[in-house]
Parts: C-alpha cells; structure tokens; sequence
C-alpha cells in the first residue's frame, strides 16, 4: 500500500543514501517522456528533507534540461535491490544551475569532483510516496562504471563545451536546453 509524506524523513535519507541508482522522469507539455537512470555519488537530499540536489553530467542528450525548460516537474525514483523492499518516489519542481549561475558554484561543493559536470538540478519536494517493492529482485553491486568518467577527462573542458553545443543543446523532440 502507497504512503504519501510531506518530506524525506530521516530514514528515507538514509534509504537514499544507501542506494546506487535512482532514476529521473521529466515530460514536456508535448513531445517524448523521459526517464534517465543516474548513478555515481551524484545526489543529496538537502537540510530539512524537502529539497533534493542532483548533479547532472554530460551524456548523449539533455533532455531533462529541456523538459524543466518547458514544465519543471520532475519525479524522482529510488528501488531497494538488496534488504528490506521499498520503492521510494520524490515529487517536485525543478530549477537547474549551469556553470554560468552563482547557485552552481555554491551547490557543486556539495559534490565530489566529477569530470564533465554538466548542471546541478534542484528539486523543491511537493510529496514523497512509498509503496512496497515486493516484485522489485534483489540484485547484487558489483562496481561503478567509469567510462564516463574517463571519456570526460579525457576530452578535456573545450571539447567538452564543443560536444555540449552540438549534442546537448537541443532536445531529442528539438527543445532549447539553454545549455548555451
């Protein structure tokens, strides 16, 4: 049976803590739905458990950007594969920080150093729903995967900004992501 709270309480926090992966829905009034799997130690739940951070980094696509461009709404899933099932899900509003804005220099602290940081997004929590997860399998893990991480670095900043400009400026649906 689905539970719906008002913020992350403290044991959801370290639920989420916990977890490897989580997974990012966002949709524009028209055009695709997306949902993106994240990983990597790339979120944190904010001081009084209704504001979440994430940082996104440079991938094939931005099409989250570009969705909270055109409709900020934005949920949040997290599954237990190991330990007592659990399907947590945040509902919010989003605002994302480029490199430009001086929210981003102050919220990338918040984070390691991640080659081919993109954006932080902000999620301001409307509710917070748990359900059961029992159909959810237990599922071993084994390591992160860092291919990403090598491809950034080697790529270097202005080949980074250069990709950006062409890969991520624009949505697969051909919505500004404002990356620019």
């Amino acid at each position: 049976m689905a539970t719906f709270f008002t913020e992350i309480s403290p044991e959801l926090k370290t639920f989420i803590e916990a977890q490897k992966v989580f997974f990012v829905a966002t949709a524009a009034t028209e055009g695709r739905i997306n949902l993106s799997p994240k990983g990597l130690d790339t979120f944190r739940v904010m001081e009084g458990g209704n504001k979440v951070l994430w940082l996104n980094l440079t991938g094939s696509g931005n099409e989250t950007a570009a969705h909270i461009l055109k409709n900020n709404r934005m949920t949040v899933m997290f599954c237990a594969f190991e330990g007592k099932p659990l399907i947590l899900r945040l509902y919010g509003h989003a605002k994302i920080y480029h490199e430009r804005d001086s929210e981003f220099h102050y919220l990338i602290n918040l984070f390691p150093k991640i080659a081919g940081t993109r954006q932080v997004i902000e999620m301001t929590i409307d509710s917070v729903q748990t359900s059961c997860g029992y159909a959810v399998p237990f599922m071993d893990f084994k390591e992160e995967r860092l291919q990403l991480n090598s491809w950034a670095e080697k790529q270097g900043e202005e080949r980074l900004k250069n990709y950006r400009k062409e890969k991520n400026s624009k949505s697969i649906d051909g919505f500004e992501t404002n990356i620019i």
